[in-house]
């Protein structure tokens, strides 16, 4: 089992809202909150883009309650966006906006484009050096 990384968490949604896309958040902020190694949770906005203009916001400071409704709340709460990462300068700015916020946890929920995405963002992160744990949520209207 990997060690625990002490740091922030980010999440962001990609790709066309399901009706599981705001649930997977809810579960993620969840979790999250119960570890002591997680100091700050962040959503990213509009996803990669919202990470690449550093849009994020304090997740913990919703109550329980706003968390818990996301369950039953309709499209992404947080905003997508369909976008390809382009090799080189944009996977610098996402892993310097992590450094930037002492990201050592990144949920992606989105379709296979993103979970392709976080896949790159974890290979990169691992080859820069940079601590950092990637979890896709698959999220797809493919199937």
């Amino acid at each position: 089992m990997s060690e625990l990384l002490e740091g922030n968490c980010l999440i962001a949604q990609s790709g066309g809202p399901t009706s599981v896309i705001n649930s997977s958040l809810a579960g993620a902020v969840t979790e999250a909150l119960n570890h002591e190694c997680i100091e700050e949770i962040y959503g990213g906005l509009n996803g990669v883009l919202g990470i690449l203009n550093e849009q994020l916001v304090d997740l913990a400071d919703e109550s329980q309650q706003t968390i818990r409704a996301l369950r039953h709340t309709p499209g992404a709460a947080l905003g997508t966006c369909r976008f390809k990462l382009k090799r080189g300068e944009d996977f610098d700015r996402v892993l310097e906006v992590f450094e930037a916020h002492n990201i050592r946890y990144f949920f992606y929920a989105g379709g296979n484009d993103s979970q392709d995405t976080a896949d790159k963002i974890s290979k990169l992160a691992n080859e820069k050096g940079y601590a950092l744990r990637v979890i896709g949520i698959p999220k797809t209207i493919d199937n």
